[in-house]
């Protein structure tokens, strides 16, 4: 099999120079305070196909004309990210490229795609069977298959990322990646390991999808069907990055998806920079468990920004009710003329904005003569919704949070 190392990352960095940016890896001093740890922010939400995939993408595609290869086009299973690093590129050197998504990819990350050229083929539910796809049409057009993690070249280009943070923090001592076939994780833990030996290198799954996690672990945690995080949703781990793993990372950890979606509302308003679910995944390991992070320095990759707008609204509604900022009140109350007028007044007497309003009477178990109200309100804080509560309470009203 074939592996990779210090030498092959160092000369995919000098091909990839003036080609991919080198993105920032700064503190994030908030975060820390939050966390309990110094955490280090490396922005690959920042590349031009917003993620790191063009690294690997690049690296492989040079290496082809490199060698003089004949090439008719390029062909890749991806969903959507590993797409726009191979279209991007294969445009940029004048080559045709199809892309094979699973169906039910995000439609910005196929949008994004097909503006790079790209011919895009959806089939199949997951990565695996566009994957199949991919390799049989592969060979009925004598295309050449680029695979998004399973390959040493690719594997190469994206450890780049690895020597960028070491060289911009130094002394970082620990690196929490996302996980989902292996190939970011393999590239940075192999420079990472060869610069510094004694750092930790910790892997990120989603709970939903812990084929890297089960493959290494010997565990058999179920796998789900979807996941916020579907960049890192790959059912069948690579046998190059599982060998990769196996020997130069220290441990993989599983997130839910609570922990995902807080980390990408937290790096919006903290940090005011968007990922997608796989790029907060880092983040998401350190707000799951702080105390093993302690007093570390940690170094996070941001590696994707690409990100459904419609989920992207569901995800913050969601953190504004877990942030107790979005409340729901049920008031019950004597069906009279002008009740609800009083029931509103006292809620912007307290300070609090009404959102919606649901004034019900016909599917209620209450009395004919009663009427249930639910409101939704923009609250400052989940003390501030207790207030409103008991505000209505005291002028009368039967309140109570849902």
């Amino acid at each position: 099999m074939a592996t990779v190392e210090l030498q092959d990352i160092e000369a995919a960095a000098a091909r990839l120079a003036g080609q991919v940016l080198d993105t920032p890896c700064v503190e994030s001093r908030t975060l820390g305070q939050i966390v309990g740890c110094r955490v280090f922010l490396k922005f690959e939400n920042l590349q031009f196909t917003a993620s790191f995939k063009e690294r690997g993408a690049l690296n492989k595609l040079a290496l082809m004309r490199e060698r003089g290869a004949t090439i008719k086009g390029v062909i890749a299973a991806s969903a959507g990210n590993h797409a726009q690093g191979v279209a991007h590129h294969a445009q940029r050197l004048g080559l045709r490229a199809v892309i094979v998504m699973p169906q039910h990819t995000p439609t910005v990350k196929i949008e994004r795609t097909l503006g790079f050229g790209a011919e895009v083929v959806l089939h199949g539910d997951t990565f695996d069977q566009a994957r199949d796809r991919a390799l049989q049409l592969a060979a009925e057009e004598q295309l050449s298959f680029i695979h998004p993690f399973d390959d040493a070249e690719v594997i190469a280009g994206q450890g780049t990322i690895g020597l960028e943070m070491l060289r911009a923090q130094p002394d970082l001592d620990t690196l929490v990646v996302a996980v989902g076939g292996g190939g970011l994780i393999s590239g940075i833990a192999t420079a990472a390991r060869s610069l510094a030996p004694a750092i930790q290198i910790i892997g990120v799954q989603a709970s939903r999808f812990p084929a890297m996690v089960n493959a290494v672990k010997g565990t058999s945690h179920a796998q789900g069907l979807s996941t916020i995080a579907e960049g890192i949703a790959v059912g069948q781990p690579g046998q190059l990055t599982q060998a990769l793993i196996r020997e130069r990372v220290d441990d993989l950890v599983l997130v839910d998806e609570g922990d995902i979606e807080q980390a990408i509302v937290m790096l919006l308003e903290i940090e005011k920079t968007l990922v997608e679910g796989a790029g907060a995944a880092g983040l998401a390991a350190l707000l799951k468990d702080p105390a093993r992070f302690a007093g570390r320095k940690v170094g996070l990759v941001l590696c994707g920004g690409n990100i459904d707008p419609l989920l992207l609204a569901a995800i913050l509604e969601r953190g504004m009710v877990r942030a107790g900022r979005l409340a729901r009140i049920r008031v019950n109350a004597r069906d009279t003329p002008g009740v609800l007028a009083r029931i509103t007044g006292v809620v912007a007497e307290a300070g609090a904005n009404i959102d919606e309003v649901h004034h019900q009477r016909a599917f209620s178990t209450l009395s004919a003569q009663s009427v249930e109200v639910e409101l939704v309100l923009q609250t400052r804080n989940r003390e501030h919704a207790h207030e409103v509560v008991a505000r209505l309470q005291v002028a009368g009203f039967a309140a109570t949070p849902y």
